[in-house]
């Protein structure tokens, strides 16, 4: 069982990844909002990428504040790349350079 002073500490641990998780929820809740990523797509391969390797080093240390923190983070970013491919100008941008690339 836990002591106090461990529950004490995961609270914080808790309390922090909340305030950090807040940054990617509005970033989030406006994208969904205009249905598009508002960041550029490097932003969010970057992220992705660090979160799966932050959240592969939190399971092999079983931080519990930590893998929630990154599972969270994520799906957020996972989702803003879905909403990049989705919007309508991507759609003709790929069109648009396939078309260019067989004309050369």
């Amino acid at each position: 069982m836990p002591s106090f002073v461990d529950i004490c500490v995961l609270t914080i641990g808790f309390a922090g990844q909340a305030c950090y998780f807040m940054r990617m929820l509005w970033q989030w809740i406006v994208s969904e909002r205009r249905k598009a990523s508002v960041l550029p797509l490097a932003f969010w391969y970057w992220s992705l990428a660090g979160s799966v390797l932050l959240l592969t080093y939190a399971i092999i240390r079983r931080d519990p504040v930590f893998i929630v923190g990154q599972a969270i983070g994520f799906v957020v970013y996972a989702r803003n790349l879905m909403l990049w491919y989705h919007r309508p100008e991507a759609s003709g941008a790929v069109v648009q350079a396939a078309q260019r690339r067989s004309a050369a």
